[in-house]
């Protein structure tokens, strides 16, 4: 009798409490968005010294699988801003990682320049 009920005409219902099914389960942060945030965080942290690469990869490929387990969960997994965060920390890292690769060969193109070609003989060699 009271369910339609509401408390002025063209407001919401009162009782929207029965909505839930028992059997649903409880919203849980996932597992791998804690991880994927971690590895993320290292990689950003090592990126400079080329250690960064591994732990951004394996944060990328944990990433994808968090949200395939979250959109096959139905809003029940929850960590969505500890994936993006993560997901960010780990393209930082790879960002730093490929600078210091591309910072490491100019400087050794720029030192193989001014080395000499072939070999130094003495003045009064022919």
């Amino acid at each position: 009798m009271m369910e339609g009920m509401t408390t002025a005409p063209g407001q919401v219902p009162l009782g929207y409490a029965g909505t839930r099914h028992p059997l649903d389960p409880d919203p849980a942060r996932a597992t791998k968005a804690r991880a994927v945030f971690a590895l993320g965080l290292i990689a950003a942290l090592t990126g400079l010294f080329v250690g960064g690469v591994v732990p951004a990869t394996i944060a990328l490929q944990l990433s994808r699988q968090a949200r395939r387990e979250a959109y096959a969960s139905g809003g029940f997994l929850t960590g969505a801003a500890w994936l993006r965060r993560g997901e960010r920390l780990a393209w930082i890292g790879l960002v730093l990682c490929a600078v210091a690769v591309v910072t490491a060969v100019v400087i050794g193109v720029v030192r193989m320049a001014d080395a000499p070609f072939g070999h130094d003989y003495a003045p009064n060699m022919d």
